[in-house]
């Protein structure tokens, strides 16, 4: 009998630890199949930041490398520079990429650095307790704005694949989703065009990917794909903002 699914090959035999209904695991087995799609298995090398997606390094089956917290975007870069013909992506939350790690995301950006940037946007800092993240909605309550985020005080969600669009460097800017199984398909499609703009080293390029975080949202795994599709892409639009 022919297999008509099965376990992609860059993706290693190992359980994930993440919350029952996180947005973790399906972006882990979509980045893989990317890695499968194209054939660049032995020449993909990723670099994890800080918070849930630091255990990534686990379940990659090709090279991965840490980077302190928030500059996976400059180890990447390093690692390219210095490998010109590998795959270089980092896999990101938002906390990590666009709060202590916004300059080192951004420059690389500015410079047209040949990387690919996995962000995966749950709107907080997960791992950490749930804080107020630099992507949290107006109002969305969080343990460190309890009353729902003021934005008077603390300014609006950071949009960043439309904020990068028009710098020169870049190559490549997305939002997609996996609240449905359109999306999903959508996000694997938006990773290979990342990876095979890498091989035409046109420049930077950045795939942000709204995830579900039930334990932090308070939320059953259901509800928790409703608020993307609801509430969180109504903040965040889908679409491709730099091709």
């Amino acid at each position: 009998m022919k297999a008509v699914f099965k376990r992609p090959e860059s993706l290693l035999e190992i359980p994930f630890p993440f919350c029952p209904g996180c947005g973790h695991g399906i972006i882990h087995r979509l980045v893989a199949e990317a890695i499968d799609t194209l054939e660049i298995r032995g020449k993909t090398i990723g670099v994890i930041g800080v918070g849930c997606s630091a255990t990534s390094w686990k379940y990659f089956n090709c090279d991965m490398a840490a980077a302190p917290h928030g500059r996976a975007a400059a180890v990447a870069t390093g690692i390219k520079r210095n490998n010109e013909d590998n795959y270089v992506f980092t896999y990101q939350g938002d906390g990590d990429a666009l709060s202590i790690g916004i300059a080192e995301t951004m420059f690389a950006a500015i410079r047209g650095e040949n990387i690919t940037v996995i962000l995966v946007n749950n709107t907080v800092y997960a791992m950490t307790g749930g804080q107020m993240a630099p992507t949290t909605l107006e109002g969305q309550i969080t343990c460190t704005s309890p009353e729902g985020r003021d934005v008077s005080v603390t300014g609006h969600p950071l949009h960043f694949p439309e904020l990068i669009a028009n710098i020169p460097g870049v190559a490549y800017s997305a939002r997609v989703a996996i609240d449905t199984i359109p999306n999903i398909r959508r996000t694997k499609n938006a990773i290979i065009n990342a990876f095979e703009k890498q091989k035409s080293r046109v420049g930077f390029t950045l795939v942000e990917i709204l995830s579900p975080c039930p334990t932090i949202w308070h939320k059953s795994p259901t509800d928790s794909i409703d608020w993307i599709s609801e509430v969180v892409s109504k903040e965040f639009p889908l679409g491709v903002f730099k091709e």
